[in-house]
């Protein structure tokens, strides 16, 4: 398909220092794109831990079933991530395409097979033409170099509009560590792990199981807490890799990591957002608050469901302050709410409040805030002390014609 126009929501790339134990190498394979780089190949140091997160949606792509099983052994030596093609629903012959990959980036790295992780993402259902990504390996194993992160956002990209990376530091044993991030991602995005590819790189030295009870937590409170168009992918991957080269102490200890969980947590959720900000056809970035639910989690179901309505994200498009279709979307959750106990407001402005409008209520000021870029959407279901936050983007026209023409 053809170049989209970059969103209006787009952020700059920050700055992104080389992170020691981490190489890459980019190159154009041609599985669909042409006159664009559209493999990675990550290599890591020897004793690199590993953890990830994947997709909940039950026809997964070969790439995800095989780094489930290659996540047992705790250790990473490389990363492969190919665009164009997500290798799904291929049988057999997508898990030939795995292991022959994981195969040639193995030999490439000097690494065993299960050292090496695999994602794909674009068509599905269209056999993965591995041999091309064979054929750029060793190309890809001599350009191998430090940094390049910016590189590496750019060849995983599909309909995304923009690379995505973000990158914090925290001290971890009296050591300052880094974590740095890029993702892919702007449509068939909605939480049940994250719809999208995510891959973390820190210098840390952490082992396996803690790393995936950081990473685990961090998913949570960031990818699992947006939507785009509430489809689920069949690839959806978030892997950390941690190279031990920071010096520190590796530990189990949570006072310990307490940093370093901050920091983590907060590179997923500026990435995750940056995924919103890049929805495709989006125009404005929702931020959806729900307090007074009888729990947290029914608080985010509730949220998501207002957040994946598509007559609220419409509305919100047209900047129609229609407060109606967030009630609506609150009672069609399934979770407790009491239609004579709510409240809703846009832009900090109360417009219903116990379950009827508020007196003297002035739309005026909502309407001028609904016309500009990111929307602020809060509901109090005044039934307990439950909470949480989630973020969507507006639904246009350009959704439509983006997935209309994603074949052609």
């Amino acid at each position: 398909m053809a170049d989209l126009p970059r969103s209006p929501l787009a952020v700059p790339l920050p700055d992104l220092p080389v992170l020691a134990g981490v190489r890459f190498a980019t190159a154009q394979a041609g599985i669909r794109y042409q006159g664009r780089t559209d493999v990675l190949l990550a290599e890591f140091a020897e004793g690199t831990t590993v953890a990830g997160v994947f997709t909940k949606n039950l026809c997964p792509g070969a790439p995800v079933t095989y780094c489930r099983e290659a996540l047992k052994g705790g250790l990473a030596r490389g990363l492969v991530v190919n665009a164009g093609n997500a290798n799904v629903f291929n049988g057999l012959a997508g898990t030939r395409a795995v292991e022959a990959t994981a195969a040639a980036a193995a030999a490439a790295l000097g690494a065993r097979p299960e050292q090496i992780f695999l994602a794909s993402t674009g068509v599905i259902g269209e056999p993965l033409p591995a041999h091309k990504i064979v054929a750029v390996m060793d190309r890809l194993q001599s350009g191998l170099a430090a940094g390049h992160f910016e590189q590496a956002a750019r060849a995983i990209m599909t309909t995304d509009t923009f690379p995505k990376a973000a990158t914090r530091t925290a001290r971890l044993g009296g050591v300052e560590v880094r974590i740095t991030g890029i993702a892919k991602g702007s449509g068939m995005v909605a939480p049940d792990m994250a719809t999208m590819l995510a891959f973390l790189f820190t210098d840390a030295a952490i082992p396996a199981a803690a790393l995936q009870s950081l990473l685990a937590r961090a998913v949570e409170h960031s990818f699992n807490c947006i939507t785009i168009d509430s489809d689920t992918s069949t690839s959806d991957s978030v892997l950390l890799f941690a190279t031990g080269q920071a010096g520190n102490k590796p530990t189990e200890d949570a006072a310990q990591l307490a940093d370093f969980r901050r920091a983590l947590g907060e590179v997923a959720h500026d990435l995750a957002l940056q995924v919103v900000r890049d929805g495709e056809g989006a125009r404005k970035l929702v931020r959806i608050t729900v307090e007074g639910a009888v729990s947290n989690a029914s608080a985010r179901r509730i949220g998501l469901a207002i957040a994946n309505s598509p007559l609220v994200k419409t509305a919100i498009a047209g900047g129609d302050a229609n407060w109606g279709r967030i009630v609506m979307a609150v009672g069609k959750a399934g979770e407790p709410a009491d239609r004579d106990k709510l409240g809703v407001a846009i832009g900090g402005i109360w417009m219903a409040q116990n379950g009827s409008i508020v007196p003297g209520y002035n739309e005026a000021p909502v309407v001028a805030h609904m016309l500009g870029r990111e929307i602020e959407v809060a509901v109090d279901i005044g039934l307990g002390g439950g909470h949480a936050t989630v973020w969507t983007c507006d639904l246009t026209h350009g959704y439509i014609d983006i997935n209309g023409a994603y074949r052609s």
